[in-house]
């Protein structure tokens, strides 16, 4: 038999996160799920804005021996115009597993139609980030040579996987517009 596995958008406060099965997720200025061009991201008169970071899981399911080793990355080319300094990035630990655990998930938030918080910000920023030595990494550079790992564990029944954490930082000089749609890709290893 082979594994059942959706890409699931966590949600919500952490003792009510809710898992949503997705195909695409819109990063926007607040903590919905939905792919509406509500509360997008505005160019900032100067600095950064940021979308909400977005926690995205992976749900396993059905009849399978073993998931593990599981990977995420980008074509290498994200073309949206964020501006000097911006990017699509992802929250990242200084070793081990880049993923986030379930149990240290964390709602987003900032000012809804404005700008999130970043993960790193000393104050808001998502606590299993913000604290290391380098808390995000442009996804651009997690390619299919070089993925980032999301999960190094060994799971052998249904369950969620560590979460990846997105988030797009936009710069003053941005172009204003709906950006086009970009793939990433989930790999993992079958037995």
């Amino acid at each position: 038999m082979v594994a059942t596995v959706n890409v699931q958008r966590i949600t919500g406060a952490s003792g009510s996160k809710t898992y949503t099965t997705v195909t695409a997720v819109r990063l926007r200025t607040d903590d919905a799920n939905t792919a509406d061009t509500s509360n997008p991201i505005p160019i900032p008169s100067s600095g950064y804005n940021y979308s909400y970071w977005a926690s995205i899981c992976l749900d396993l399911s059905g009849t399978f021996t073993q998931i593990s080793n599981i990977r995420h990355y980008s074509d290498g080319s994200i073309g949206w115009t964020f501006g000097t300094g911006g990017e699509l990035r992802r929250g990242n630990r200084d070793s081990g597993d880049v993923g986030c655990p379930d149990a240290s998930y964390q709602q987003a938030s900032g000012t809804a139609g404005t700008t999130g918080y970043a993960i790193e910000d000393s104050t808001n920023g998502h606590a299993y980030y913000k604290t290391q030595t380098t808390p995000t990494k442009n996804i651009a550079n997690d390619t299919s040579g070089s993925p980032a790992t999301v999960d190094s564990s060994t799971y052998t029944a249904a369950g969620k996987t560590k979460h990846i954490v997105l988030q797009v930082k936009v710069a003053s000089d941005a172009t204003q517009g709906t950006q086009s749609a970009e793939t990433l890709t989930w790999v993992y290893d079958e037995i």
